[in-house]
């Protein structure tokens, strides 16, 4: 492992003219901007703490400041806390030592920068050879779940890009983040309430989620957002009125795809004769109202079928993909996946096994699948092991053709951890900032809900991987 390399720093700009007057005073009230004589909106930046920021009083994470504000990234440790000082004066309290984390937005200010972060590494960082600098430039997002690992007499970390900066002494690690342009910062859950199995897309104009109900009268409660953070709830998929009438309940794991010119959801529910079975409904907007097929898309008397995914190949050819339940009847759970009718509503082709649960981590299960194609692999997300504790999480298999044979990774890529347990049943979307991001669910910390967790997806060495996740701390907006 070594330290980063050297890279050219970001060159911030100078203090617009005409941006307004810089405040010395510390940040004690939002100010939103105001509009010119010429009605024209002034200059201004939203500053973002991080979640460690110190601030009594003052239920917002954020400030809007008028004018230019930037930051060089320094971290000042000050006894148990740290801060940072603004170029408008401003001085924000950090709980820890280096643990200055914030975002920089500008709004109507010339020389805006696109995303970046800048990592400033505390005083026992270990310099490269030929790096004078305290810090780095990076373009994109970076971040850190703040761990620390010893190897004596020194001690590294890892930042979610891989580089492994060394710091001299045991548990010396420190580093602050400064994001400019990235949107913001969140923290997770993204839904705080019970939100299990989330299938999300985006439709055009916004991110819509679906998640399991079970029983609830109204079936497959829906959410949109415009950032995959923020969400507003949006009906159902099925109002108890529109509920299918071959269903008697447990409607669980529910997607909405685009298929040709409308929406399909595809969803599990219990059929009257008592198995679990993969229903279709039709709706021309993401949203509904949704009209069901009147019959099970995917039935089987011998065993339950459940967890439908769609997707596409490269070709345009559409494709079912769904898991057997094989570990409610002691047997294997194999994920099946079959070519579809054009419209989405019947299947076509021959049946194919793509993978079974054979790996120790998965233990009894495998089930959840979620199919993307990128660079000539189509990658195949799954869970593992039970979704009820600590044991499940998310592994990836890969192929060259969209029925296999698939090829596992091995490891999970995603597992109990941050204060999360059991993560798993994922979608994977690309994030309004173009980055490729996965939407989740783990127990929230009583063990009382599935909540809905968003991490990104970086793409090493040809898989898959979400770095630093489940998150807990503070994340640049996807």
């Amino acid at each position: 492992m070594k330290n980063p390399p050297l890279l050219s720093a970001v060159v911030l700009a100078a203090l617009a003219a005409g941006c307004g007057e810089e405040r010395s005073d510390g940040p004690l009230v939002d100010e939103a901007p105001v509009a010119t004589s010429t009605g024209a909106l002034a200059c201004s930046t939203r500053i973002t703490y991080g979640d460690r920021w110190i601030h009594p009083g003052h239920p917002e994470q954020f400030d809007i400041a008028s004018g230019l504000v930037t930051w060089d990234g320094s971290c000042v440790n000050e006894g148990t806390n740290s801060y940072a000082v603004l170029s408008n004066g401003w001085k924000p309290y950090f709980t820890g030592s280096n643990a200055c984390v914030m975002a920089l937005d500008t709004s109507d200010c010339s020389g805006a920068t696109a995303c970046s972060t800048r990592v400033t590494y505390g005083p026992a960082w270990l310099h490269p050879a030929g790096h004078p600098a305290q810090y780095d430039d990076v373009g994109g997002r970076v971040w850190w779940d703040r761990g620390c690992t010893n190897a004596s007499p020194n001690s590294y970390t890892v930042l979610s890009n891989d580089w492994s900066p060394y710091f001299s002494g045991s548990n010396a690690c420190g580093i602050s983040l400064r994001y400019t342009g990235c949107g913001g910062l969140y923290q997770n859950p993204v839904v705080p309430v019970d939100c299990a199995d989330p299938g999300v897309i985006h439709d055009g104009t916004q991110y819509v989620a679906a998640c399991t109900s079970g029983g609830a009268a109204n079936a497959f409660p829906l959410r949109t957002s415009k950032d995959l953070v923020t969400w507003t709830a949006a009906g159902n998929i099925f109002p108890s009125a529109r509920r299918p009438t071959w269903a008697t309940g447990d409607y669980w794991a529910p997607e909405i795809h685009k298929v040709g010119s409308r929406y399909i959801a595809y969803f599990t529910a219990r059929h009257q004769d008592g198995k679990l079975s993969i229903g279709a409904a039709t709706a021309t907007s993401a949203l509904g109202p949704f009209t069901d097929l009147g019959h099970p898309l995917v039935h089987d008397a011998g065993m339950g079928m459940i967890d439908a995914t769609f997707f596409y190949d490269t070709a345009g050819v559409p494709y079912l993909v769904w898991k057997a339940d094989g570990n409610a009847v002691g047997q294997p759970t194999p994920i099946h996946g079959q070519t579809l009718s054009a419209d989405g509503l019947s299947l076509t082709g021959t049946r194919r096994t793509l993978m079974s649960n054979t790996l120790g981590w998965e233990g009894g299960v495998v089930e959840a699948p979620w199919v993307v194609a990128r660079g000539g692999y189509y990658y195949l997300f799954y869970s593992g092991n039970s979704y009820a504790n600590s044991t499940y999480a998310v592994g990836v298999a890969r192929a060259t053709s969209p029925l296999g044979p698939y090829t596992k990774l091995g490891n999970p890529i995603l597992k109990t951890g941050g204060g999360w347990v059991g993560p798993g049943h994922n979608s994977v979307v690309k994030g309004p900032g173009g980055d490729t991001v996965m939407v989740y669910h783990a127990w929230n910390s009583s063990h009382t809900a599935r909540v809905m967790l968003v991490d990104a997806i970086t793409w090493p060495n040809g898989w898959p991987a979400v770095p630093e996740a489940p998150s807990s701390g503070s994340r640049p907006m996807p």
